[in-house]
């Protein structure tokens, strides 16, 4: 990936001077799927600002996972940023799911390029204030919403964003997204398969 190309996708960053610091102290780490990016109880070293892929954040409880967001293009992990800023352990895992490439900036950078650059500075702003609302998304729909409705609205988000009906997702991946058991999605899932909603296939799910 050239230089045009990552401040193409880092369209943000303004400052000459900064662009130059980023290719300076950064470097770029091609990931295949299911890298391990960042790993819970280990402290940060790095943050990762993804250019193209994707890497899915999360926390491991009881054997089970809670799904937090996903750091898309553009954009960086903010409780990676947050572990930075108060050196402090992680309390996420955080897992490419796709062929990933990631500009790896070291922690110590991180405060230093807020106080001197205003892109940078509204770059953090930004990201804190958007995994807030997607946090907060997330607890209402655990708190208040049925785990049916939760199920279709994550199958109907896939489908726009991938624009197919066809979701390659098994019983278990859908589960750990969900943060419920593979038993519980197999059983609403079966009742959508009856009410015509969708059609199971091995390892995929059909939105009828």
């Amino acid at each position: 990936m050239t230089d045009k190309e990552i401040f193409r996708t880092l369209s943000f960053i303004t400052e000459p001077a900064l662009q130059q610091a980023i290719l300076d102290k950064g470097h770029l780490v091609v990931s295949e799927a299911g890298k391990q990016v960042v790993r819970e109880g280990e402290y940060v070293k790095i943050l990762p600002i993804v250019l193209e892929g994707a890497i899915r954040v999360f926390q491991t409880r009881l054997d089970r996972e809670i799904l937090l967001y996903y750091v898309e293009p553009s954009q960086t992990c903010m409780m990676s940023l947050s572990a930075c800023f108060y050196n402090r352990s992680s309390a996420i895992e955080a897992i490419t799911t796709v062929p990933t490439t990631f500009l790896a900036i070291p922690v110590q950078y991180i405060a230093e390029w807020q106080r001197q650059y205003v892109s940078w500075n509204n770059f953090v702003i930004k990201t804190f204030r958007k995994r807030y609302d997607e946090l907060l998304d997330a607890f209402e729909s655990v708190a208040f919403e049925h785990i049916d409705h939760r199920i279709a609205e994550y199958l109907n988000k896939r489908r726009l964003k991938e624009n197919t009906r066809l979701i390659e997702i098994s019983h278990l991946q859908l589960a750990k997204e969900l943060g419920t058991t593979r038993v519980v999605i197999s059983r609403i899932l079966k009742q959508f398969e009856l009410q015509n909603k969708v059609k199971l296939h091995r390892g995929a799910i059909e939105l009828l």
